[in-house]
């Protein structure tokens, strides 16, 4: 599992995703399903987000009505601004 913020042109996502990658063509296929065609996204610690997200992330991860592969932990982007530093981003990932 991995944990990335993905800035789209309507905000930020927090998601969480089951693919090796970001750039993974089923990944992205995905997010081309929700209207996004391109990004800019920053893997972030998955145990941070267990961490910063409490009980909300368990909730998420067991919401059956969500796909196992892509998850949305957080759509609100001042809170997820909030919750993580910059610092604390990984490296960038352009999709386009």
């Amino acid at each position: 599992m991995k944990a990335g913020i993905i800035f789209t042109g309507s905000g930020p996502l927090l998601v969480l995703t089951s693919y090796d990658s970001f750039t993974n063509p089923k990944f992205v296929k995905k997010m081309q399903g929700k209207g996004i065609k391109k990004f800019i996204g920053y893997e972030v610690p998955l145990d941070l987000c267990q961490k910063r997200y409490g009980e909300h992330y368990p909730v998420v991860l067991n919401d059956l009505r969500q796909s196992d592969d892509l998850r949305v932990l957080d759509y609100d982007g001042h809170h997820i601004f909030l919750t993580f530093s910059f610092k604390e981003f990984g490296s960038q990932i352009i999709y386009e």
